[in-house]
């Protein structure tokens, strides 16, 4: 019995000899390896980061460096890249925009007589009531065919365009929120009319390759004007190769 106490004391004396120097130690030495593994947690974050921004993929650049950010705020890779986070973020919106403006056009190609038809088209931002019965999309197309050649107009969902516009009228076109500027339009000598050709194609082609957003006031049956706005910063000239 005698030898089991004195072991249990061998013990209990041991335990309250402990080194506070050795443990802080240790204690130190777990905190360096802790902040290591997450400094390279942060760095390997960081590379994808750097990655993107070399690839110009400014809004895979844009999640990586608000996930370093979120998850490694003060590590070495989090303060090397939070100058630069700014410019990114908007560059990346500048994409995000460009790419959901680009998803508005609608391109087609069919093969006619003589060639290739081709045509870019995009419908309003808002819909318009052009006659009383409720709002309706407004359709911009650009046309290109080997007979007709090319045209721009406008396209009713419903009703029709002002009877005056037979021979000859006037639509305003404002760019980016520029002063309106008058150009000379036309609708087909029929009893329903859903089409306006503007005459100036070349000219409108030219004021879009340019815009953001296009505003066109044209004149409608059932009196007055309507205004239709048209996002078109997303047009992609290749498409119609001819226009350019």
């Amino acid at each position: 019995m005698k030898p089991l106490i004195l072991g249990v004391l061998c013990v209990v004396a041991l335990a309250g000899c402990r080194d506070p120097e050795a443990e802080r130690q240790q204690q130190e030495a777990a905190a360096a390896q802790e902040r290591a593994r997450r400094e390279a947690d942060a760095e390997g974050i960081a590379k994808l980061y750097d990655a993107a921004v070399t690839g110009t993929d400014w809004e895979k650049a844009k999640i990586h460096g608000a996930a370093l950010l979120d998850q490694f705020p003060d590590s070495e890779a989090a303060k090397r890249i939070e100058p630069g986070l700014a410019e990114v973020r908007e560059k990346a919106d500048a994409a995000r925009e460009l790419r959901r403006m680009q998803g508005l056009w609608n391109y087609n190609q069919v093969a006619v007589k003589g060639g290739t038809q081709r045509s870019a088209a995009i419908y309003s931002k808002d819909r318009v009531d052009v006659d009383g019965t409720g709002t309706k999309p407004v359709q911009l197309v650009f046309r290109d065919h080997p007979e007709w050649k090319r045209h721009a107009y406008l396209v009713l969902q419903a009703s029709d365009f002002a009877r005056a516009c037979y021979r000859s009228c006037q639509v305003t076109v404002s760019v980016d929120g520029a002063a309106p500027r008058s150009m000379a339009a036309n609708r087909p000598d029929t009893d329903e009319a859903i089409a306006m050709f503007i005459n100036d194609n070349r000219g409108l082609w030219r004021q879009l390759r340019k815009a953001k957003v296009v505003e066109i006031d044209f004149p409608v049956k059932a009196g007055g004007t309507r205004k239709a706005v048209f996002e078109v910063g997303g047009l992609d000239g290749s498409q119609m190769p001819n226009w350019d």
